[in-house]
């Protein structure tokens, strides 16, 4: 599944880095070229002003996926 986010600031990468580290699965940023990893915070502040897409494996629940994403903006 994925859903597209715009990232504004470093409190919102912090924020994501947060809320993908507490979920049971893998939850990836994608933008353009580049996957990183939402749990690693170092390569996610690269990602300030752009937009990007959340990305996780078909098997989560989409709506849990949906809260996940609205909590990231």
């Amino acid at each position: 599944m994925v859903r597209e986010i715009d990232i504004t600031s470093a409190k919102q990468v912090e924020r994501i880095n947060l809320l993908a580290s507490k979920e049971p699965y893998e939850v990836w940023l994608n933008c353009g070229t580049v996957m990183l990893d939402a749990r690693s915070l170092l390569g996610l502040f690269d990602l300030v002003g752009k937009h990007a897409s959340v990305v996780v494996e078909d098997d989560v629940d989409p709506k849990r996926f949906r809260r996940l994403v609205a909590e990231m903006e």
